[in-house]
């Protein structure tokens, strides 16, 4: 397999290998195996789907009975939808991979991405896995941002420096995702990882934070995948003292993982199967979080609004439609004020007075801006990424098994 080249920074104590197992396409790397040093912490969010696939499951049992070494990740095969086999075969590579690297089972965390309904191939898995291992570096990231993308066009690989104590640490994540995005916990898959030392309850904090406002702030089609997982991992091998308590060097961290987690969400939303475009939904003046964000999601979930926005048609009366339809109780529609970027569509409950089809055609050709809505209830403000819907997301997802 030729190496994927990106710009990124490794994290000491954090070891990637990536091979190719063949389990849906032949002569691609699809088994990605993550190595965490041995007092490394761990911590993770999980999807809120009700069919969570058997790698979720066993993921979560296993990182509450123990500190994970590895984290198995497979792409092409969501083994998902596949009941009691599917569960079995997810436990044997377990017990395979532990063999393999001397650990505990409950040591191993597995993840897959692909398609659901089918089991994954065990043979092909455990065959592979020695093969992963011998790759184990830590400058192994590109080739894993690439090996676990399904539908995405280009691998999603960033890193952060931040400063703890007086000295440089790093951030450094990965994801895949481009559809059935509407996370509601975090991506359908994302691994990020520090070399600073910290306590596990406080790594689970940050990573909590940090996905609330970017992975769990974006959509380009409002599914929620069965596989979705992110992973936040702390080696502790950076030079720097022990973050153990909230603190000058406990913010720094959050503030680089949230950094990390909106430039890995922006992209999966920029990568959205054939978006051509990038809007911010901004919903201010909302009586509280829940409306803001119902009205949020009713616009970037419309298909009216995403097809016009893959027109660049400013059909302002979409946009108008789906305020009013989010279902928000005494909606007073002459308080409500409705932008395009600076243009201002919508106001006094009808088209504002000032707009002109020429205004709101400019920003409309613009390959991202901000439908702005101006809701006149109350103090609560909510952000959203989404993209448009375009001819090439029908053909994606009408030939995904094809």
């Amino acid at each position: 397999m030729s190496e994927v080249q990106l710009d990124y920074t490794p994290i000491p104590g954090i070891r990637l290998g990536t091979t190719a197992a063949g389990i849906r396409y032949a002569d691609r790397n699809d088994l990605v195996l993550i190595e965490m040093q041995q007092d490394a912490t761990c911590a993770a969010v999980f999807t809120t789907n009700a069919f969570c696939a058997a790698p979720v499951v066993v993921a979560k049992e296993h990182l509450a009975a123990s500190t994970p070494r590895y984290l198995m990740i497979n792409s092409g095969n969501a083994n998902a939808g596949t009941g009691r086999d599917g569960m079995a075969v997810c436990r044997t590579t377990c017990e395979a991979l532990a063999a393999e690297a001397g650990c505990k089972v409950d040591q191993i965390l597995p993840f897959s991405t692909g398609v659901i309904g089918e089991i994954l191939p065990l043979e092909k898995m455990v065959k592979a896995l020695p093969l992963a291992m011998a790759e184990l570096n830590e400058n192994g990231w590109s080739d894993a941002a690439a090996a676990i993308m399904t539908t995405d066009t280009v691998p999603k690989l960033v890193s952060r420096s931040f400063e703890s104590n007086g000295n440089t640490l790093t951030v450094t994540g990965m994801s895949k995702g481009s559809g059935m995005i509407r996370p509601d916990m975090a991506t359908m898959l994302a691994y990020i990882a520090t070399d600073a030392q910290v306590e596990t309850d406080l790594l689970q904090e940050c990573l909590q934070q940090a996905v609330e406002p970017s992975f769990n702030s974006i959509t380009v089609d409002g599914d929620t995948s069965t596989n979705d997982a992110c992973v936040l991992m702390a080696s502790g091998a950076g030079n720097a003292p022990a973050i153990t308590e909230p603190g000058s060097a406990y913010t720094a961290l959050c503030e680089a993982v949230r950094a990390v987690c909106m430039d890995l969400a922006r992209a999966i939303v920029r990568d959205g199967e054939g978006a051509t475009k990038l809007v911010e939904i901004l919903v201010e003046s909302a009586a509280d979080l829940s409306e803001a964000k119902e009205v949020a999601y009713t616009i970037a979930h419309s298909p009216l609004v995403k097809t016009a926005l893959f027109a660049s048609d400013p059909n302002w009366g979409r946009i108008l439609a789906a305020v009013g339809r989010a279902g928000l109780k005494q909606l007073d529609i002459d308080a409500i004020r409705i932008w395009l970027d600076d243009v201002c569509i919508v106001q006094d409950g009808g088209r504002s007075q000032d707009y002109t089809e020429q205004a709101g055609q400019r920003v409309m050709d613009r390959d991202e801006f901000t439908i702005r809505v101006e809701l006149g209830r109350g103090n609560a403000d909510t952000r959203l990424l989404t993209c448009d819907l375009s001819y090439d997301y029908v053909k994606i997802n009408a030939e995904y098994r094809t």
